[in-house]
């Protein structure tokens, strides 16, 4: 792989997103069909179509096409059954998506520590929350970044105490985890379309079902909860969440690009393992013996003793720049300076202040952050010792090689 000179990188001509849409042509054919035929509300052959799809693709019975991801997880809890003041243990280090519609149905989130394997919920966390909170009968579980998580060992444990899982699969569409597609493991599945994932209809979701019963109820609840009368009759909570046919044509039109989107974000994550060898970080994990993410964004975790001092408060940072060291702030810094954009990683949810008085459970008992403001390694939790020396690197399937070549090396000078 050929560098650069040492001072003679040049900012990239057009900015190089974190993961950006990729279109492909046929989007546009089945939007303009929902406007040729006038099917441009909530019902249409695009709808029907991308429900099948996914749900074959997936590998459940029914599939609901909904507004976006965090409708599909309201829904979710709904059919649950969560209750006003009842508990659910949710993963930790993930989007405030994936949580915030348990705080919507009344529930009060408890957080589980996050393994170092895959970076999702830890088991034997979630064991020691039981233990803690035996009452409790819902567990939401995120694959984050596109890895599935230990799904095996999670349903285990919430099958010694009777909980049911609902499955955050908003980033990991088309991961597999034992030749099973992620999505349909838990009593209800959920993935999303928004704009940065991996299939996009610029927004919408799904929620995924095996149950016909299940799916009829949310198709009512999405619709405003209309009954089957000549007028408008409403003896239940209903919600404006149902995907409108013109986004459902987007969508219809990326599905059969997925495997081509998993390829190139796969190619990119191997890309830059290659590129970083020598340096004191490594990409993101997974198991390799069970499971085949779909390698949504590549990220890297820094090695302990390559940090440099960086200490972060609630909305700003700081970090003192130290010979052959460095830190997520001064590599996402130097890749904003060249036209890249990178993430840091997800703050942990038990770290929000919305959040901060929640339960927490690592895998030794109950804890908490002890500070906002923190140095890697310094007596953290494994969520926020993964937040505080990781970041998320441009992971956009189209980024060319060269580009990609770029980015490599202002991560490798900002060791030098």
């Amino acid at each position: 792989m050929a560098f650069a000179a040492k001072n003679d990188i040049k900012p990239l001509e057009k900015k190089l997103y974190l993961s950006s849409p990729t279109m492909h042509g046929e989007e546009l054919r089945y939007m303009t069909e929902a406007f040729e035929t006038n099917w441009m509300s909530t019902v249409g052959e695009n709808i029907n179509t991308v429900e099948r799809l996914a749900a074959e693709k997936v590998g459940v019975r029914h599939a609901v096409a909904l507004s976006c991801g965090t409708a599909a997880l309201h829904l979710a809890m709904k059919l649950v059954g969560v209750r006003q003041g009842e508990r659910v243990f949710c993963s930790d280090m993930t989007f405030d998506a994936t949580v915030n519609p348990v705080v919507y149905e009344g529930g009060v989130p408890v957080f589980i520590d996050t393994e170092r394997d895959t970076w999702n919920m830890d088991p034997e966390a979630l064991e020691k929350a039981f233990e803690l909170y035996p009452e409790v009968k819902t567990v939401v579980v995120a694959h984050l970044y596109g890895v599935p998580g230990k799904i095996d060992e999670i349903r285990a444990v919430c099958a010694r105490h009777g909980a049911k899982i609902i499955e955050d699969a908003a980033e990991s569409f088309g991961a597999t985890y034992k030749g099973k597609q992620t999505g349909s493991f838990g009593t209800v599945g959920c993935i999303s379309f928004n704009g940065n994932k991996i299939i996009t209809g610029s927004a919408g979701g799904m929620l995924l079902t095996d149950s016909e019963e299940e799916a009829n109820k949310v198709r009512k609840w999405s619709t405003q909860a209309r009954e089957r009368a000549p007028w408008y009759q409403h003896e239940e909570l209903g919600y404006n969440y149902r995907m409108s046919n013109v986004i459902a044509g987007v969508v219809r039109g990326q599905l059969p690009h997925l495997e081509e989107h998993i390829a190139a974000k796969r190619a990119i994550y191997e890309r830059y393992a290659e590129g970083f060898r020598g340096l004191p970080l490594t990409m993101n994990p997974y198991d390799t013996e069970n499971s085949v993410p779909n390698f949504w964004l590549s990220c890297a975790l820094m090695d302990e003793d390559a940090m440099c001092k960086q200490v972060r408060g609630e909305t700003d940072v700081c970090y003192i720049k130290e010979a052959g060291k460095s830190c997520p702030t001064e590599i996402l810094e130097t890749l904003a300076a060249y036209n890249a954009e990178g993430r840091p990683i997800w703050k942990p949810m038990h770290m929000q202040p919305i959040y901060r008085m929640n339960g927490f459970v690592t895998r030794e008992g109950s804890g908490r952050a002890r500070t906002n403001a923190y140095i890697a390694g310094e007596g953290v939790d494994v969520g926020m010792d993964i937040f505080s020396r990781g970041l998320c690197l441009p992971s956009d399937n189209k980024m060319t090689p060269a580009e990609q070549d770029t980015v490599i090396e202002l991560v490798r000078r900002c060791f030098a």
